[in-house]
């Protein structure tokens, strides 16, 4: 059976249809949430990026039980509710396992620094069911407390917790605790619908009327049953079980932008190796179940190699512990690589030792960007190639310049003096003590630009390959 896909392409393309299978894949838009009006320089931009990914990578070592981190750069787009309803935009996240959005009436605290929302707050249709307190999607929602428990949260009358007949309650509210801020959402049922005309019926969301800086909602592509993955899973194993997404190099410059990244459910292996006269080759490497944070996809890194000199990883990055600590998490939602001082320390020497010899440092852009090393240079600046390596069968990943090295024009303001400068787009996550019960490093999602990411839940690996993401939708058309 065949069914169209609507491409809702930035607004600067009009709206297309692409046929696909219903029993393989879909393919949908994940636009960038980049805006120029928001940041008034590049030093402005990358400090604010940078503190954010610091904040979100930092937040998940404390003793929670919900996955603490919020925000993305990519957004996903579909309806809730009976048509005709509006469209909802919402950070895609890998990193969390609930979808939640702003509802009407809806107050956000202390968001006047924060990006302006990117579609107005819900107001609930007439399908929409409160979520009961007995439901097991309460109960994942609160961490999987007793059902009696939130029951009685619920202030369901004792008789009826005895007799189990508490249907009727609707599930409290719980709360959420991100990096910077906060919510407290309600569970709801309606039904979801995709931009390709799919709908999930009875999906379960969570339904904020108020939050501490956290403007934008988020949907949740982490492992968990209120995933989306694990809800679309409900209609169609297929898609639910294995997706992928193709970022589009944007480089901060929403110019740049002219297509929006492919989000494909259903990736479909067979059909992987070839498209169109393209080659693909995947590289990949088995997930690391965590048991403290359940909901990450971790795999394990074995080194970074600068040039040709090969840097081991600590031994806590190729595996993780009974308690949480250790592995790297693949996350959409966190835009630059966070590594431990140990590591982040010995590839920032390499890389200076063969840059920092011919190129003056940039001292000054370090401190109003937060990352480094940056350096001044007049024609092209010589950078070492980059490679990740990962646990198992030789698993190299050969990062693109562009993924780990910013070039911009520094002195752009009228005061100084206008030079050429670069930076390294890694950054330090502190000590490995200090990661002690959380991941040990993350892969943000600048460093996986102009590659298709591969989640197999089923296998439980995650694949890599070198694609031109602009390019293809084209492909899916063959």
């Amino acid at each position: 059976m065949a069914t169209c896909v609507c491409l809702l392409y930035l607004f600067l393309f009009p709206t297309c249809w692409l046929t696909v299978s219903m029993s393989e894949t879909l393919l949908l838009p994940l636009n960038h949430a980049f805006s120029k009006t928001h940041f008034t320089t590049p030093h402005h931009l990358l400090k604010t990026t940078s503190a954010r990914s610091a904040a979100r990578f930092r937040h998940r070592h404390k003793q929670v039980p919900l996955p603490l981190s919020s925000g993305s750069d990519y957004t996903l787009s579909f309806t809730l509710g009976s048509p005709p309803s509006p469209t909802i935009s919402l950070y895609l996240d890998t990193g969390s396992d609930v979808v939640w959005l702003p509802c009407s009436p809806f107050e956000c605290i202390l968001c006047e620094s924060k990006a302006p929302p990117l579609s107005p707050p819900l107001n609930l249709s007439a399908s929409a069911t409160a979520v009961p307190c007995k439901s097991s999607a309460c109960s994942a929602a609160h961490s999987s407390l007793p059902s009696s428990d939130l029951c009685a949260m619920a202030r369901c009358p004792l008789d009826a917790i005895e007799t189990s007949d508490c249907n009727s309650f609707p599930c409290p509210p719980f709360y959420y605790a991100y990096g910077d801020g906060s919510l407290i959402a309600r569970l709801y049922k309606d039904s979801l619908t995709l931009p390709n005309s799919l709908s999930i019926q009875n999906f379960t969301f969570g339904c904020a009327h108020t939050t501490l800086a956290e403007p934008v909602g988020v949907a949740g592509f982490g492992f968990g049953r209120l995933s989306l993955p694990a809800q679309l899973s409900s209609v169609s194993p297929q898609l639910g079980n294995r997706f992928s997404y193709c970022l589009v190099s944007h480089s901060f410059d929403s110019d740049k932008v002219r297509r929006p990244s492919p989000l494909i459910l259903g990736r479909n292996e067979e059909k992987e190796k070839q498209f169109g006269n393209e080659v693909v080759e995947f590289v990949y490497t088995d997930m690391l179940h965590n048991p403290k944070h359940p909901y990450f996809y971790s795999v394990g890194l074995e080194g970074i190699s600068v040039g040709k000199r090969n840097i081991p990883a600590p031994e806590n990055l190729k595996k993780v512990d009974r308690r949480g600590s250790g592995g790297m998490v693949v996350d959409s939602g966190t835009t630059f690589t966070m590594l431990p001082s140990n590591l982040y320390d010995s590839v920032v020497n390499e890389f200076d030792h063969r840059v920092g010899r011919f190129n003056e440092r940039a001292s000054a852009v370090e401190e109003t960007t937060g990352l480094g090393p940056c350096y001044y240079y007049d024609q092209v600046a010589k950078v070492p190639v980059i490679s990740l390596h990962f646990v198992g069968n030789g698993s190299r990943v050969l990062l693109p310049r562009r993924n780990y090295f910013y070039e911009f024009l520094d002195g752009g303001d009228g005061i100084g003096k206008k030079r050429n400068v670069g930076c390294l787009m890694l950054m330090n996550g502190g000590d490995e003590e200090e990661l002690s019960g959380g991941p040990g490093a993350t892969l943000g999602n600048y460093q996986q630009q102009g590659f298709e990411v591969v989640y197999d839940l089923e296998k439980r690996k995650i694949g890599f390959a070198r694609r031109k993401c602009s390019s293809l939708w084209d492909s899916f058309k063959n």
